[in-house]
C-alpha cells in the first residue's frame, strides 16, 4: 500500500527593491531592475520548495533607507497584515532598511505574520536563532556605515561654512542664488535695510509688522510679513555678509547687505526689555475711544493709566471717579480696562456692520456721497472690513472709530453702541476706492 504524498506548501514571495537617488532611473534597465531580476532568478530556484512570486511590484526608487515613510514599503506592510506574503525577497539587507531599530520594528511585523525574510547575496533566514543573530550584525555594520557618512556630510558642511560658502537651504530675502552663490537682490535689499532702520526708529516689531502689512509688504515667499518673519530677518547675520554654522559666524562670500552701525543700533533696541518695548508701543497708541463714552447717566468717560514697575495698565474712567464725586449713583463712579472695552466695542461694530438694516444704511449713505458706488462694492466693502481693520495703525484704527461710532453708552445692563450714517458713508466710500482702482 502506497502512501499518500503530502501536498507541497506554496510560499508567496514579495520581492522589494529600492535605490536611494534618483539618479539613472529613467534609463531602460537601472539599478531596481537589476535587483529584481536577481531576486527573481533566486526565487526560482526555489521553486523545488514551493516559492512563487507575486505579481506586485515593491519599488521605491529615491528614498533612503534611513525611514520607514516610503510608498512602496507602507504598501508591502500592508499586504503583509492583510496575509497576502508569506517571505520577503531582498538583494541586499540595507535595501529594506539601514537603521537597526527600524529593522527591529520589521521584524516584530514578520514575526506577528509568519513571514520569512530573505536577502539573496547575505544567505540567513531570520526564522533561526543563527539567522537572527546574522542579521543583527549586518544591520549593525549597515547602520554604521549610514552614521559615518552623516557625519563625514555634516563635517564637509561644517568646513565649507567657516570658508563662508553658501551651502544651501531657504534663501534669506534680499539675496539670490546664482551658481551656488548668494547674490543680492537690489529691490529686496532695499527693503530689508529699510526694514532694520524703521525697527531703529518704532523701537517695536508690532508697529513695524502693522506698518509692513498696510503697505502691502511680502517676504520671498509672497507671504505677508509677519512679527516672526520680522524678528528672523533683523537677526539673521547673513544680512551683515556672514556665514552661520551652529551659533559661530564666519565671514561670509556673499556681500553684507546692513553695515555693522545698523545692526549694532538694532542690537542696542533688542537689549531693553520686551514689556518696556511693549509699554512704549501701548503709550504711543492713541485710546480707541476718546470722547466717545459715557456713563448711563450721561458722564464722560476719560483714558486714564497707571504705571507698575514697568508695566502700564490703560483704562477709561468716568470723570466723576477722576473728581472722587460719586453722589447717589454708584454706575457713575466707575473705572473700566481699556484693552477689554476697546475689544469689545470693535466686535459690537464687527456684528453691526453685517446687519442686513446697517448694510442698507451704508449702501444709501455711500451712495448719497458717491453716486457712482454701486451696491455689490459695499456688500463687498462691508465684508472685508475685518481685514481691512488688522491692518491699520492705532491712529488710523482711532479715526475709523471716531467716524463709525456716534456714542458708546456703559451702564449695569452692558454696554450699547450707537452707529454714525454719515461715517459709514465716508468709511465704504474709503473703502471701495482702492478697490474699484485695482479693479482698472
Amino acid at each position: 500500500m502506497k502512501s499518500a504524498s503530502v501536498p507541497l506548501r506554496r510560499l508567496r514571495c514579495a520581492i522589494y527593491t529600492r535605490k536611494s537617488s534618483e539618479e539613472g532611473l529613467d534609463m531602460e534597465f537601472n539599478s531596481l531592475d537589476a535587483q529584481r531580476e536577481a531576486c527573481e532568478a533566486y526565487i526560482t530556484s526555489q521553486k523545488a520548495e514551493g516559492w512563487v512570486p507575486v505579481h506586485d511590484h515593491y519599488d521605491d526608487g529615491g528614498f533612503s533607507g534611513g525611514t520607514l515613510e516610503r510608498p512602496a514599503l507602507r504598501r508591502l506592510l500592508a499586504d503583509i497584515e492583510a496575509g497576502l506574503i508569506d517571505v520577503i525577497v531582498v538583494y541586499k539587507i540595507d535595501r529594506l532598511s539601514r537603521s537597526l531599530m527600524d529593522f527591529s520594528r520589521l521584524v516584530e511585523v514578520f514575526d506577528r505574520q509568519d513571514v520569512t525574510f530573505v536577502s539573496i547575496t547575505q544567505s540567513f533566514n531570520t526564522t533561526t536563532s543563527m539567522g537572527r543573530l546574522t542579521l543583527n550584525i549586518l544591520l549593525s555594520f549597515a547602520q554604521f556605515e549610514r552614521e559615518v557618512t552623516g557625519e563625514r556630510i555634516r563635517d564637509k558642511i561644517a568646513a565649507s561654512r567657516r570658508k563662508g560658502m553658501w551651502m544651501g537651504g531657504f534663501v534669506p530675502m534680499g539675496y539670490d542664488v546664482v551658481d551656488r552663490k548668494l547674490i543680492i537682490n537690489e529691490a529686496e535689499a532695499h527693503a530689508v535695510r529699510r526694514m532694520f532702520e524703521r525697527f531703529v526708529e518704532l523701537g517695536s516689531a508690532t508697529l513695524l509688522t502693522r506698518e509692513l502689512v498696510a503697505a502691502g509688504a511680502l517676504n520671498k515667499r509672497g507671504k505677508p510679513i509677519d512679527k516672526g518673519f520680522l524678528y528672523k530677518a533683523i537677526n539673521n547675520r547673513v544680512y551683515l555678509g556672514e556665514a552661520v554654522h551652529k551659533g559661530t559666524s564666519y565671514p561670509g562670500e556673499h556681500r553684507a547687505i546692513i553695515d555693522q552701525a545698523l545692526w549694532d543700533k538694532v542690537r542696542a533696541v533688542l537689549t531693553q526689555s520686551p514689556r518696556t518695548r511693549a509699554a512704549n508701543t501701548r503709550a504711543q497708541t492713541p485710546a480707541l475711544l476718546k470722547g466717545l463714552m459715557f456713563t448711563s447717566t450721561g458722564i464722560a468717560m476719560t483714558p486714564t493709566a497707571t504705571k507698575k514697575g514697568s508695566r502700564l495698565y490703560r483704562y477709561y474712567t468716568s470723570m466723576d471717579a477722576i473728581r472722587n464725586r460719586a453722589g447717589e449713583n454708584t454706575e457713575a463712579f466707575v473705572r473700566l480696562p481699556a484693552g477689554m472695552v476697546e475689544t469689545a466695542v470693535v466686535q459690537q461694530i464687527r456684528t453691526l456692520l453685517r446687519t442686513p438694516e446697517v448694510t442698507a444704511r451704508a449702501i444709501e449713505a455711500a451712495q448719497r456721497e458717491c453716486p457712482e458706488i454701486e451696491q455689490p462694492d459695499v456688500v463687498a466693502a462691508l465684508a472685508g472690513f475685518d481685514a481691512l481693520w488688522e491692518s491699520l495703525f492705532p491712529a488710523e484704527q482711532a479715526r475709523i472709530a471716531r467716524l463709525l461710532v456716534e456714542r458708546v453708552t456703559v451702564s449695569s445692563d452692558g454696554m450699547a453702541v450707537d452707529l454714525r450714517t454719515e461715517g459709514l458713508g465716508s468709511v465704504v466710500r474709503e473703502m471701495v476706492t482702492p478697490r474699484r482702482e485695482m479693479a482698472a
